[in-house]
């Protein structure tokens, strides 16, 4: 096996710590992904990975030659498309990672202009509600919120997204319309947890300095974003939403805002994605691409 191909599947193997999901995602036969580290390995005279029947590892020398493997990889690719002239020369396969609700309204009903654009690209895109180590999983880029900041990233700032408190006519005909955070005592909150057994949520709101939280009952815990939102149109709770994926059903009146004196503290969006020295272009034509797709989305005086 040439060494180029060699260097791809060890790099997959060493994000994903697991020569079985490299293989699955590289689609080829694992014992194809157990020699090529061995040639790697026989090559460079060192062990490049510790494994059990558990885990695969990185040592100490080979998560050196794994971030020179990433470099290599990352010039060989730029260089094999620097000369390319128009965009239907950009080629190749990318895994992108949003929500669900992102992936659904915004970028999916629009994927067939992009792929007008870019005929050879082919897309792998995560609809996932739950944060993703982009790294580990192998992903080329992600549209977030939030203000974490991640080793390894690069962030691409979009704008702010306004976060607003929502129940449902059927809420407040049964337990009336909270006027003040003291009335919260009497109501009740739809739980979002990414993974149950997690810290329970409580409900927060900006001050002006700070933002404060205040625990409040529930009645039940959702940990995807179709639930969270079909909870509070049930009338099971208060929730707190970005606002941009719930216009519609603010229009309808199928939403109604409460306590708009108390919103929680706008949340910063960002495309992020592993930080290397180039960036494929396949990945900077899809960032170029969905960046005003999602400027839209935030900002409705950009939308035609």
């Amino acid at each position: 096996m040439d060494k180029y191909n060699s260097m791809k599947i060890f790099v997959k193997i060493a994000e994903l710590q697991s020569f079985t999901k490299a293989a699955e995602l590289l689609n080829i036969p694992k014992a194809t992904a157990t020699t090529a580290v061995q040639e790697l390995e026989s090559t460079a005279q060192v062990k490049l990975l510790n494994r059990t029947t558990r885990t695969v590892d990185l040592t100490t020398e080979g998560l050196s030659f794994f971030e020179r493997c990433k470099d290599i990889l990352s010039d060989v690719d730029e260089m094999e498309s620097m000369f390319q002239v128009g965009t239907k020369n950009i080629k190749g396969k990318i895994r992108v990672d949003m929500t669900s609700v992102t992936a659904r309204d915004v970028v999916i009903p629009k994927l067939p202009q992009f792929f007008k654009m870019y005929p050879d690209i082919e897309i792998e895109l995560i609809g996932s509600d739950r944060k993703l180590d982009l790294i580990r999983e192998g992903i080329d880029c992600s549209i977030r919120s939030g203000t974490t900041k991640e080793a390894g990233l690069v962030e691409h700032p979009i704008g702010t997204l306004d976060v607003i408190n929502v129940v449902s006519p059927a809420y407040i005909k049964k337990y009336g319309k909270p006027k003040n955070i003291d009335d919260l005592k009497n109501h009740l909150l739809v739980q979002y947890v990414q993974h149950f057994g997690g810290r329970p949520e409580t409900f927060d709101y900006f001050d002006g300095e700070k933002t404060r939280e205040i625990k409040m009952k529930s009645i039940i815990t959702v940990s995807n974003i179709d639930a969270y939102r079909g909870a509070c149109l049930a009338g099971l709770g208060i929730c707190q939403n970005p606002q941009p994926g719930i216009t519609k059903l603010l229009k309808s009146g199928e939403l109604v805002e409460v306590l708009p004196k108390f919103r929680p503290q706008s949340m910063p969006l960002k495309i992020v994605y592993p930080q290397r020295r180039f960036l494929a272009k396949r990945v900077r034509a899809f960032i170029d691409w969905v960046e005003p797709l999602v400027k839209e989305l935030i900002d409705p005086k950009l939308r035609s």
